[in-house]
């Protein structure tokens, strides 16, 4: 089992002048922290315009800077906005590429498409066509990653000539796909891609192992065709994450952040929103202190408190027993969030303390020997799902277009005689 830590960067108002600045020191600490602690993966997402919710919209540049600040924690987009119209894919290929650089191979790309009307309307992207448009692009980025140079492409997303790429990542072919999924069918697609699964439901244990059998199941058949140049058999799960020896104090803690993050990200989705007059944080301490029976069905279900705490939320002993059930039901990796609503940073640096105090090393000492058995089982299914992709054809030398240099020489171009396009392209090759 692989632990990771999420980062949301929320920020509920009010908002002082440095309350950003603050917000995003804090979390470069706590990245650096995880890092020291020996946890595995530190994920950053990408949103846009969703105020309170989610102040990470360029974390591509978050990243680099906990890049620059770790050592060995695997830096991962979780997840990159991939479809066109929020970066064009060559874009989302430097970046990743870049990123590994700087980190010395440590990047992992997830992708994602957007939920949100203030998110897909703000770059004008259909509803019904984001998923088409998110793998359309994704595969383009992974042949951007790896081919010299990129032939072009022709789609419904976007367009693009032949170029060549660069730089280039230093995980060959590139780093490891992930795709965020919320439901059965994502997982189901995650895997007939090839991708890795970032799971963003919150599920119980008889759910976590229904979601590893349909994605291993999955991997396993003729279904399985990559889209990118490897495939990255793996499922992540999002959990909620405070801990502390007195229970109470560890839900205390973190339970009403938690149900805040839930709640702002139903409420972006179904609710009106006026862009920079959004009040999320008061919305939700209004209907938590209203009665439930003068709430609507969607309000209870939004700010219920349980007399139970969230699963990953309690004791050390409590989390070892819940990782080791979902351990058992197939999943590879769980990524800690509490970086959530109000949640303070003592008390989030605390709880990674904790873990890896008295939870940590009972799973890492098994992760070598799981990942090599685990490996050995899917290999043939791995080798036979790459030799079913169809692969982008490379351009020989002879059909690689040349670039002119201005619109004079595109003109002289088109008087070219036959046969001298190859003299001009090795002429141009020894300059």
């Amino acid at each position: 089992m692989k632990f990771g830590v999420f980062l949301e960067l929320q920020l509920p108002k009010p908002w002082g002048d440095e309350s950003e600045l603050e917000l995003v020191e804090e979390a470069l600490q706590q990245v650096e922290l995880a890092d020291r602690l020996g946890l595995d993966h530190a994920w950053a997402v990408e949103h846009h315009f969703l105020e309170e919710y989610s102040h990470c919209s360029a974390s591509d540049v978050f990243l680099a800077a906990a890049a620059a600040r770790t050592r060995r924690i695997r830096i991962g987009f979780g997840i990159r906005q991939v479809i066109a119209k929020y970066n064009h894919p060559s874009r989302t290929a430097e970046a990743a590429a870049m990123l590994d650089l700087v980190s010395k191979g440590r990047v992992e790309l997830g992708i994602g498409e957007g939920a949100t009307r203030l998110e897909l309307g703000g770059f004008g992207i259909p509803a019904k066509k984001k998923r088409a448009w998110s793998l359309e692009a994704v595969e383009q980025v992974a042949n951007m990653m790896v081919m010299e140079p990129y032939p072009g492409f022709e789609g419904e997303s976007f367009s693009m000539p032949c170029r060549n790429v660069v730089p280039k990542p230093i995980q060959k072919p590139h780093p490891p796909l992930w795709m965020a999924c919320t439901s059965r069918e994502t997982i189901q697609v995650a895997a007939r891609n090839g991708i890795g699964a970032l799971a963003f439901s919150f599920i119980n244990q008889e759910e976590a192992l229904a979601w590893s059998n349909v994605y291993y199941d999955t991997i396993r058949s003729k279904e399985c065709v990559p889209i990118g140049h490897a495939v990255n058999a793996n499922i992540a799960m999002v959990s909620a994450f405070s801990l502390h020896q007195d229970p109470l104090e560890a839900k205390r803690r973190i339970q009403e952040n938690f149900d805040f993050f839930g709640f702002s990200l139903g409420a972006l989705v179904t609710r009106d929103t006026v862009p920079g007059r959004g009040h999320l944080w008061e919305d939700f301490q209004t209907l938590r202190s209203t009665p439930p029976h003068q709430r609507s069905h969607d309000a209870v279900k939004a700010t219920s408190v349980n007399a139970d705490a969230s699963p990953g939320i309690g004791t050390p002993e409590a989390l070892r027993a819940y990782i080791r059930m979902l351990d058992q039901s197939g999943i590879d990796q769980i990524i800690f969030m509490q970086q959530a609503g109000r949640a303070k940073h003592e008390h989030i640096c605390e709880s990674l303390q904790l873990f890896a105090d008295e939870v940590q090393d009972e799973f890492k000492s098994r992760v070598a020997e799981r990942e090599a058995r685990k490996a050995e089982l899917l290999s043939p299914y791995i080798e036979a799902a790459l030799k079913r992709k169809q692969y982008m054809r490379p351009l020989a030398d002879d059909e690689i277009p040349v670039v002119y240099a201005s619109v004079k020489t595109v003109e002289a171009a088109k008087r070219v005689m036959p046969g001298e396009k190859e003299q001009r392209l090795a002429t141009l090759k020894q300059d």
